[in-house]
């Protein structure tokens, strides 16, 4: 879902463009207000809203904080493009939390879903959730068929090995 507020949405990716520049946690939490008072521009009932400060609890290193907004913004109808990004993040939210279960439940419908330039995430986020718990040769066998078609070479070889994994 867009906010269709080409303005708003120049801003908020211009707050994002200078994430890097707020370091430590009193700088990161002036970045958190930021996004926030952005996000407050917003109509109530806007699922970006909480998707948005999500993202900003997220990449400030705070998970926990991060997952009832993923799921507020889910709940709320956030669609499209920043949906899908909503179940990377909160699959991975989830298991720096110690949910990986629910990450991999998040995201095993997105291997079937159509695809766009989040796949690879898609397939990274969901090996290491796998991995969580401890079945490392799925996730394995997702990271290397993700991998592969970037290959200058050995595509067809490494598409391969990731099916042996889980055959």
């Amino acid at each position: 879902m867009s906010t269709e507020n080409p303005d708003w949405e120049a801003r908020i990716a211009a707050a994002w463009a200078t994430i890097d520049d707020y370091e430590g946690e009193s700088a990161a939490g002036e970045f958190r207000a930021l996004i926030d008072s952005l996000a407050a521009e917003l109509p109530a009932d806007s699922p970006v809203a909480p998707f948005e400060r999500a993202c900003a609890f997220d990449s400030t290193g705070h998970s926990d904080r991060a997952v009832p907004l993923y799921q507020e913004a889910l709940r709320l109808g956030l669609s499209g493009y920043r949906a899908r990004r909503t179940r990377i993040q909160l699959a991975s939210s989830l298991r720096n939390i110690g949910r990986p279960e629910e990450g991999v439940a998040l995201l095993e419908p997105e291997l079937t879903a159509p695809g766009d330039e989040l796949d690879d995430a898609v397939r990274a986020c969901l090996a290491l959730c796998l991995s969580s718990l401890g079945r490392d040769r799925e996730g394995l066998s997702l990271v290397l068929g993700a991998l592969a078609p970037h290959l200058p070479r050995y595509q067809r070889s490494m598409a391969n090995y990731a099916k042996a994994l889980m055959g």
